[in-house]
């Protein structure tokens, strides 16, 4: 709104010529997310508690776990309020991809309050059922691939990692790449959202590391030096990630440990959604995987418990998935765990840079 509104004055009054630049919008943007979640917080979570709106805990999940029950959650209502206020104040609302992260991040943040609400009014760990839940990602993930798809910006070309001048193309098996992409982020935090922070913030080091990668790619000049696949306009998604890390930054001032609040589905769904539309975006589906490994690691813990448990008759792999319970059932206190995860995120965070370089 600012870009649209603001820079045209430029004209008349020189010092505004710096809404022209997306880093400066970017940082605009991060501290806007940042401030509605600092400032508002308290008061959300004191609603929140009005309600009685509070987390439900499984049974079988670690005696640690006992103590937050009835913790205030759906927290994550105002992480999609901070980011929907912060893109679109400081993004180019004349530009698609932006409305495309916007609207797919609000529609998963929809589901995600769904499935809170019947959790919390059934008193039960169960919400929409896993079919409902899963069919309606993919339909928003298939409306975000056709919208690429058919983007005349836009090819089938698959960009990979450390590999220079090949894309092989994808064609229309582009849109099932662009669904699993998206639903599966989402899915992915929604199941690393078990410990007080665990997923605020790697999330917010993901959207940062793609914050990098989106100013490059939109950047005509960059792209073409780094031998990266350039998106025309995908400079402006960098405003919606710094909304998003922003956002998650604030969020964590009360998540955490000891956690006062709690996102719940509504911010995991839509965060995992936002991160994979945005991977998809800026032709970097493949990086997810090191952008956000952390997030895949604990996907991996639960389809290789399940697995195998099947398989053998009843044994596991993991004392308890997903992986970060398993740490906890060795004796890891919560924090410890948190911190490591973190520690790691930021690692793959910085391997993930390295590939702009290594090709």
């Amino acid at each position: 709104m600012f870009y649209n509104l603001i820079y045209p004055l430029h004209e008349y009054f020189s010092a505004l010529n710096v809404f022209r630049y997306v880093t400066f919008r970017s940082i605009g943007s991060a501290l806007t997310a940042f401030l509605i979640l600092f400032l508002f917080e308290p008061a959300f979570i004191r609603w929140l508690k009005r309600q009685r709106i509070g987390q439900v805990v499984r049974d079988d999940g670690p005696e640690s776990h006992f103590s937050k029950r009835g913790v205030p959650t759906m927290g994550g209502l105002l992480i999609l309020v901070a980011i929907a206020v912060a893109t679109l104040l400081w993004a180019n609302l004349l530009n698609g991809l932006v409305w495309v992260c916007l609207l797919l991040t609000l529609f998963y943040g929809l589901i995600g309050s769904v499935d809170d609400w019947r959790k919390i009014t059934k008193s039960s760990s169960k919400g929409l059922s896993a079919r409902g839940k899963l069919l309606l990602q993919i339909l928003g993930g298939l409306m975000v691939g056709l919208y690429l798809h058919l983007h005349p910006a836009y090819d089938g070309g698959l960009s990979l990692p450390f590999l220079k001048g090949v894309r092989p193309d994808l064609g229309w098996w582009y849109l099932p790449l662009a669904v699993a992409v998206i639903v599966g982020a989402s899915n992915a935090v929604n199941l690393t959202d078990g410990l007080d922070g665990l997923a605020a913030g790697p999330v917010m080091i993901s959207s940062s590391i793609y914050l990098i990668f989106s100013y490059v790619v939109g950047n005509a000049a960059l792209a073409h030096y780094l031998q990266i696949p350039h998106v025309a306009g995908a400079d402006e998604v960098a405003v919606f990630c710094a909304a998003v890390a922003g956002a998650c930054l604030g969020f964590l001032w009360y998540n955490a440990y000891p956690a006062q609040v709690f996102m719940g589905d509504v911010g995991s769904l839509a965060l995992g959604g936002a991160l994979g539309t945005v991977a998809i975006i800026i032709k970097q589906e493949i990086l997810l995987a090191i952008v956000g490994g952390i997030f895949v690691m604990e996907a991996l813990s639960v389809i290789m418990q399940v697995a195998y448990f099947k398989a053998s008759g009843g044994r596991r792999i993991f004392l308890m998935s997903p992986f970060h319970h398993h740490f906890e059932k060795k004796g890891w206190t919560e924090p410890k765990v948190v911190v490591r995860f973190w520690i790691i995120s930021i690692i793959l965070g910085l391997m993930a840079l390295a590939t702009l370089k290594l090709r």
